[in-house]
């Protein structure tokens, strides 16, 4: 038997191997370096390790398509469009992480317990998550560019791991938070197992692990078709449980509730950028020819995701469950792009994730200014009159809400406008007269809660607004000022996204 040495493009994986380079560095950092420097010393190297691996990025982007380590990893132009949304929202979102009053002084510890109290009292701080976030962003940055199902599965189970950790750090709510951690970890194993299951499926029908060789197969038609449904079905299953579609959604809201808020930042805009981005991958380039077969049970699931998540936000009292079921119906609007199989739909699908993506982190970053004494106020009862309040970020809170119902002016509207007609054009008038339905269902909560917020007088226990650290007001200065700009000016960058996005086949 011989050895053949595996052939590796350093150039295009070296974002991927920065970001982990950056990681062991701040693993290294909370090893030597003293506590009172430690988080500065950890928020400069996660910001330093983003920049300088987008700078990578974008140096390599002209290299065309390539096989970047032989048929494990791709780098093609949708990969890089991808992983550069990944790494700007994962930016903005370490500018929420570094407020670390978000966050536990003693994970460890049992909430509510004397070491945990002693552990706040000495200003600990939870800088851990840093790394924590590097070695997640990793995974991500993996995640869309893995052309066979091995490095698939590798870098789900990185970017996800990191992820269960990093929901159970909440400083408010501990138990909540340790719940929801361990619900997202409990089912996120079920989901790899039938991720797993679904890829062995599809090695017996195809003999192959790679994307290339299971759509050479599926051409040939020369399998056992009950092979290739199963695995579809199940390799589906996984997928669409860390997007949140229905009926994969039920860990969403409340880990989304339970989770820092930061974390759920972070985790509802970048989890959801990688995961579409491999969905994306898989169908256009494995399973284009078996469309038949697959596409009338997406479009269900798709229709389900929307119409579910829209009617029950409506039913929400709490601003992050809001916003978890919110993601869910976006999840559904996010589907009609891997519908349509289409260039359009591909390039509508990649727009709308960066748009939403940013806005996400925008809102759940104004979650963090509402407070009392006991912390964060998610209460929607409890924002009543908050635009009487603090006029500037109630304004800005709405803004979002806006750019989530698809209003124009809004990064929301173009996103919607450009995913619907990819439907439209494929055929898919189901899609298209549901997801219609969805956002004016959805524009109903979205704009209850600016009523709320601006024509309800403020109540009693009503929450107050605390002033934004530096690092939070950067992210939401950036978060808004993008979802304006691509609302009113989107053309620069749909266009260099039509120029730029195509899969290697």
């Amino acid at each position: 038997m011989t050895f053949t040495a595996p052939v590796l493009q350093y150039a295009l994986l070296a974002p991927i191997l920065i970001v982990l380079a950056g990681a062991l560095i701040g693993v290294l950092i909370e090893a030597f370096v003293r506590s009172s420097s430690r988080a500065s010393a950890q928020l400069f190297v996660a910001v330093a390790t983003i920049v300088i691996a987008f700078a990578q990025l974008v140096r390599v982007r002209g290299e065309g398509s390539i096989a970047a380590a032989m048929s494990a990893v791709t780098f093609d132009g949708a990969g890089v469009l991808l992983q550069g949304s990944i790494l700007v929202i994962a930016l903005i979102s370490l500018f929420l992480i570094a407020d670390q009053d978000n966050f536990t002084a003693a994970a460890a510890a049992v909430p509510g317990s004397l070491d945990e109290r002693e552990a706040h009292q000495a200003r600990v701080r939870t800088t851990e998550v840093f790394p924590l976030t590097l070695f997640a962003v990793a995974g991500m940055l993996l995640f869309p560019v893995s052309s066979d199902l091995i490095t698939l599965f590798v870098a789900l189970e990185m970017l996800s791991l990191p992820l269960y950790l990093m929901a159970g750090l909440s400083r408010y709510r501990r138990l909540a938070s340790q719940e929801a951690a361990l619900k997202y970890f409990l089912l996120g194993a079920f989901s790899s197992a039938f991720f797993l299951f679904g890829a062995a499926f599809l090695y017996g029908y195809s003999s192959s692990l790679t994307f290339a060789g299971i759509e050479a197969a599926v051409s040939g038609g020369a399998g056992n078709d009950v092979f290739l449904l199963l695995g579809i079905a199940f390799v589906s299953v996984g997928l669409l449980f860390k997007v949140g579609a229905f009926p994969f959604h039920a860990w969403s809201p409340d880990v989304y509730q339970g989770a820092p808020t930061p974390v759920t930042a972070f985790m509802a805009a970048a989890t959801k950028v990688a995961a579409f981005g491999a969905i994306l991958r898989i169908f256009y380039v494995s399973l284009g020819s078996a469309q038949s077969q697959w596409r009338p049970a997406l479009v269900v699931i798709a229709i389900a995701t929307m119409l579910f998540g829209s009617l029950v936000a409506i039913a929400q009292k709490d601003v992050k469950r809001m916003l978890a079921y919110s993601s869910i119906a976006h999840a559904g609007f996010l589907l009609s792009g891997v519908i349509a199989l289409s260039k359009a739909g591909l390039d509508a699908s990649i727009f709308y994730l960066f748009a939403y993506g940013v806005a996400t982190v925008g809102g759940f970053a104004i979650v963090t200014l509402v407070r009392d004494s006991a912390g964060e106020v998610t209460d929607l009862n409890r924002w009543s009159g908050l635009g009487k309040r603090s006029p500037i970020v109630a304004s800005t809170f709405a803004f979002f809400l806006l750019a989530f119902a698809g209003i124009p002016m809004t990064s929301g509207f173009i996103g919607k406008f450009s995913i619907f007609s990819a439907a439209y054009e494929s055929g898919n008038s189901a899609i298209l007269i549901a997801g219609v339905l969805s956002s004016a269902i959805a524009a109903f909560f979205y704009i209850r809660v600016i009523v709320l917020m601006f024509f309800k007088d403020p109540v009693e226990d009503g929450a107050s607004v605390v002033i934004p650290s530096a690092l939070t007001t950067t992210t939401i200065a950036i978060s808004a000022t993008i979802t304006l700009v691509l609302g009113i000016f989107p053309a620069p960058l749909i266009n260099f996204i039509a120029s730029t996005a195509v899969f290697l086949r």
